[in-house]
């Protein structure tokens, strides 16, 4: 029996929704489908997202900026079309400036299936010039109170040569002339980096900005548990095997440590870094979003997690509905585990509770909001870690009344769970309409009566949890 204690009328502390701040996308012509768009608008619904990144704004599929006879052309139609529609449905962009414009570019290096070029401008200047058009253009066309909202990262993972051809030196010069181009517009507009993988550069880039008097309003950095642990070529199994439970906190701190009172934003996580990886779809990754989600509070200000749909190409587009890819839903919007985890996050309230008690797999918190506690539960464990079913027993003080209601939903291989539908199915590579419905109501967090029993200020509660499951229990006051 695994126990766990809280006192529901102590007092708690600060659960801010940081997970809701920015959500990822793959890259911007993406943003112009109806499929995405329908999508989004479902995740900004029910899910609260408030802003969106994706890659490649300033890329040549974009049309941003062209030559044509030796004539610049600046062409801002779909970037406008983008910032429209996700200001018609309540959200707003975190601008990741990137890639380079061939027409700018220093060399012929590309990343993706898209041709995301990723080498240095052989102009500065020119491209200073192409940051402050855009930017003065979007002031004059949303109004500088609205631009102020938005947030302009300045690159994606400059540390890895797969995205930067050029060296640290060369990427803090672009920043320096991105951030003078857009200051000069407007000093209330805020723009960061170093938009690093593995939590790098953090320091490098803080002591450039303070050495030469360069703004920098937010740092921005990406991590996945698959980072630095085993071997070029490791599967993804492999690798988690390597890493350890909390893995994530711990980096999160030690990037917190080294912000320096900056406000930071992960713009990039996910259960791992593989486009491909079935663990994606499953349980496991509900249970994993929960406990990292959970772990990083207080520790950061936005935690994007990459990505909101499997409506991306970075490789080649998917047909088979579940595949693995990033996405919280998947190809036709079904939601999958992980998207039914933020729902449970998304009905949180906003004061965490201590709780006392610990145990190898099973995590307990406690949250109160307006007019209902919850008490959240995962039994999670990295592959080839030990995890077994548990049963959880929480004692929760401080209750002077019956609660007028007491509900559980779960995520696990019985519960929310549209992969193993589908693969009951037969694992169809394309779906039938029929199909798409019985799956959307496989995905469904489904709420049912618990029982719990009140002794004196005391409400006992005790529930089974299978390997990588989630509960959320839900007391009415």
């Amino acid at each position: 029996m695994v126990q766990f204690t809280s006192n529901i009328a102590a007092p708690g502390t600060a659960l801010d929704h940081f997970w809701e701040h920015t959500v990822g996308s793959g890259h911007a012509p993406l943003a112009l489908r109806a499929d995405w768009q329908r999508q989004l608008a479902r995740c900004r619904r029910e899910l609260g997202f408030r802003h969106v990144r994706f890659h490649g704004i300033l890329s040549d599929p974009m049309g941003t900026l062209t030559c044509q006879q030796e004539r610049l052309l600046y062409s801002f139609f779909n970037a406008d079309s983008i910032i429209d529609y996700l200001l018609s449905i309540g959200m707003r962009p975190f601008v990741e400036l990137s890639f380079m414009p061939t027409t700018l570019a220093s060399g012929g290096q590309t990343v993706f299936r898209y041709q995301g070029n990723v080498t240095p401008p052989r102009d500065y200047r020119a491209w200073a010039a192409l940051i402050e058009k855009l930017v003065q253009h979007w002031v004059d066309r949303y109004g500088v109170a609205e631009v102020r909202e938005w947030y302009f990262e300045v690159w994606n993972e400059p540390n890895l040569h797969a995205f930067w051809t050029g060296t640290q030196a060369d990427y803090f010069e672009l920043y320096r002339h991105t951030v003078e181009a857009i200051k000069g517009i407007d000093p209330g507009l805020r723009v960061g980096g170093p938009a690093s993988a593995k939590n790098a550069w953090i320091t490098e880039f803080l002591d450039f900005c303070d050495g030469h008097g360069i703004a920098a309003d937010f740092v921005s950095t990406h991590h996945y548990p698959t980072d630095a642990f085993g071997t070029p070529g490791d599967d993804t199994i492999t690798q988690l095997a390597k890493s350890h439970r909390g893995a994530m906190r711990e980096e999160a701190q030690g990037a917190r440590d080294r912000a320096r009172g900056h406000p930071l934003y992960y713009t990039e996580w996910n259960t791992s870094s593989n486009s491909r990886d079935l663990l994606h779809d499953q349980p496991y990754a509900a249970a994993f979003v929960v406990n990292t989600i959970l772990e990083a509070s207080g520790l950061v200000e936005g935690y994007s997690f990459w990505v909101f749909t499997d409506v991306f190409a970075e490789n080649y587009y998917a047909s088979v509905p579940f595949h693995g890819g990033f996405g919280l839903l998947n190809l036709q919007g079904i939601p999958k585990p992980t998207y039914s985890a933020y729902l449970i996050l998304h009905g949180l309230g906003t004061e965490l509770l201590p709780v006392e008690g610990s145990h190898a797999t099973v995590n307990c918190w406690v949250v109160k909001g307006a007019g209902e506690t919850s008490v959240i539960l995962t039994n999670h464990a990295l592959p080839h870690h030990p995890i077994a079913r548990e049963v959880v027993q929480i004692s929760l003080a401080g209750i002077s009344a019956a609660p007028r209601s007491v509900t559980i939903v779960r995520i696990d291989e019985d519960h929310a769970n549209p992969y193993r539908a589908w693969t009951g199915m037969g694992s169809p590579e394309y779906l039938s309409a029929a199909a798409v419905s019985a799956l959307e109501a496989e995905a469904v967090l489904s709420r049912s009566s618990f029982p719990a029993t009140l002794e004196a200020d005391n409400l006992r509660l005790e529930v089974g949890l299978p390997p990588h499951g989630v509960a959320a229990i839900s007391l009415e006051r």
